[in-house]
């Protein structure tokens, strides 16, 4: 299926990892046009190098995304040099502190703005953009810890925010033609990876984790999440909207570790 996205100008935030480098990388192949920005500048430069062997059109900055003043700069400059945004995917995220209670006020805040605020200060950042195309799409990554409850409530919180965050902006920027989704991943394994680390160090915690809470066995990988990422950018989704779509294999719990378990 041509998914008509070739000549697209796409922006992928934390574009040099696990499922934003995968998004880049498929977006790549289906012809669009590619901005990334990462934290770092090594792991930058590095998907840089394997965009541009599939496309000469391709855009990098380091970019902190919690700092309203640098995620301004990665949207505008995406947009110069590559003639606009059609696609926005906001890919960002992570969690602060230890447990729900013994986490404190700061890194719940940590937690929101790496998260939630983050989408909405990009999305923000690259609404002029998105306004100027007959029709454009944005994609938030949430996860399934949005709504299946796990430890470190600020984590599920903050994707549950995001979730809802799709949602209203749906309803709100319809008139401009703007989609609006969340994408939401169960447990995702690939290299560098913190569930490539956790089978690394505990194996057995590991595999019980695959029995107990993957019908396949398996945990998910980065690709199949990009390919569904992609798909909801492309017009081929085009009455698909303020949806939150799990990809996930039908995992139950949304974390190994559990409830007063080490």
């Amino acid at each position: 299926m041509d998914l008509n996205l070739a000549g697209k100008v796409a922006l992928v935030t934390g574009g040099s990892r696990g499922i934003g480098r995968a998004t880049a990388l498929t977006l790549a192949q289906e012809g669009c046009r590619l901005a990334i920005c990462a934290r770092g500048e090594d792991t930058l430069n590095a998907a840089l190098v394997e965009l541009r062997a599939l496309t000469p059109d391709v855009w990098g900055k380091t970019t902190d995304v919690t700092n309203a003043d640098e995620v301004r700069d990665f949207v505008s400059g995406a947009a110069a040099a590559l003639g606009g945004v059609d696609a926005l995917v906001c890919n960002v995220g992570g969690t602060v502190g230890g447990a729900t209670l013994e986490a404190t006020d700061e890194e719940w805040m940590a937690t929101l703005d790496l998260n939630l605020l983050h989408a909405v200060r990009t999305i923000r950042a690259a609404l002029p953009y998105l306004k100027e195309r007959e029709q454009s799409s944005v994609v938030i990554v949430s996860s399934v810890s949005g709504w299946k409850p796990g430890p470190k409530a600020q984590y599920g919180a903050a994707k549950a925010a995001e979730i809802f965050l799709a949602s209203s902006l749906a309803w709100e920027l319809a008139d401009h033609r703007i989609r609006v989704n969340t994408v939401c991943p169960g447990s995702v394994l690939f290299p560098g990876g913190g569930w490539a680390g956790y089978q690394r160090d505990n194996p057995e915690g590991f595999a019980r984790f695959l029995e107990r809470d993957l019908p396949e066995g398996r945990l998910g990988t980065d690709q199949e999440v990009a390919n569904v990422i992609t798909f909801l950018l492309s017009e081929r989704a085009g009455w698909i909207n303020g949806a939150m779509i799990p990809v996930d294999g039908a995992q139950g719990r949304p974390t190994a570790r559990w409830f007063g378990e080490e």
